[in-house]
């Protein structure tokens, strides 16, 4: 008797591993991949140690499931049932599954869609932020730039190629690929141009399409690898705390930063909407009513009328 194929069941995503595989692949945006991928991962993980199995739980097991997450933000609970209810919705399209997704009527927490955890920065902060990453090297000073000067998200940043830096229509650009997997093109200011050049300049890449330099990535490490996410994310939470910034800053919050500092220098919210890249301008009004929320409080007009005799 074979003892080492009886020892152990097969774990959930290698028994149905083909049907998890051909759902990622049909997602488009990289970002939404890494973090279904996550949430698969847990769900999987947590059935296995009950010895459920992926494709015939019913709605109970996802209703026990979701008390499980009670201590997780509701944003963060909302997120991973959405993965979950995607998976099953794919599931049932591709016949694999029969009976209808489980996690349909599964009640999901609210979430409110003008508020965002994210912290942005004050024109001073940025400032010193910037400050910090020049006087910390050329690629932290290219990365800050960039972010703060043209509102792209971390990972479009990190996922260009030297061949996407260009020109168009007298303006240097950046092609990136956006949340959902739309082609885009950003300007890119005269600052972030300087620190992009000086940075490239480090690496030794030539910056003419076609040369073994300009296809890389736009941002490596120093063995000539695309720099990581969670390294990136990590340097800037680094320069925030030397330029003493308070809060959790996080790359995004560059891109808030971006977004309320355009608003307060006039740019239209159409203008704006371009370019963050929102196909719904609700999402880019969220960034114009927390700025004005937070700046005209009524809790300032209480302490001023409590502060005069």
């Amino acid at each position: 008797m074979d003892l080492e194929a009886i020892s152990l069941p097969v774990g959930n995503e290698q028994r149905h591993g083909h049907v998890i595989a051909a759902w990622k692949l049909a997602q488009n945006s990289p970002h939404t991949l890494r973090a279904y991928s996550r949430s698969m991962t847990d769900f999987c993980s947590w059935l296995d140690a009950r010895g459920m199995d992926l494709l015939t739980v019913k709605r109970p097991i996802i209703d026990g499931y979701r008390h499980t997450l009670a201590a997780l933000s509701p944003a963060t609970v909302a997120a991973k049932l959405a993965a979950l209810s995607s998976f099953y919705r794919y599931a049932v399209s591709a016949d694999v599954l029969t009976g209808g997704n489980p996690v349909e009527l599964v009640k999901r927490p609210k979430v409110n869609a003008d508020h965002s955890s994210t912290e942005g920065m004050t024109k001073a902060q940025a400032r010193a932020l910037l400050a910090v990453a020049r006087a910390d090297g050329p690629r932290s000073h290219a990365l800050v730039s960039l972010l703060l000067l043209t509102g792209i998200r971390i990972s479009e940043a990190l996922n260009a190629n030297a061949t996407d830096y260009g020109h168009d229509a007298g303006h240097r650009t950046l092609s990136i690929r956006r949340k959902g997997g739309e082609e885009g093109k950003v300007a890119v200011p005269a600052p972030a141009v300087e620190a992009l050049n000086a940075y490239l300049e480090t690496t030794g890449r030539e910056l003419v399409p076609g040369t073994a330099g300009a296809s890389l990535p736009l941002f490596t490490t120093a063995t000539g690898k695309r720099w990581a996410a969670s390294e990136a994310f990590r340097t800037v939470q680094r320069l925030a705390r030397i330029a003493g910034v308070q809060g959790r800053i996080s790359p995004h919050s560059l891109r808030h930063t971006f977004a309320t500092l355009a608003l307060d220098a006039g740019a239209a919210l159409h203008d704006l909407q371009d370019s963050m890249g929102h196909a719904d301008p609700r999402t880019t009004r969220r960034y114009d009513r927390a700025r004005q929320n937070l700046s005209k409080s009524a809790g300032y007009d209480v302490a001023k009328a409590l502060a005069t005799p």
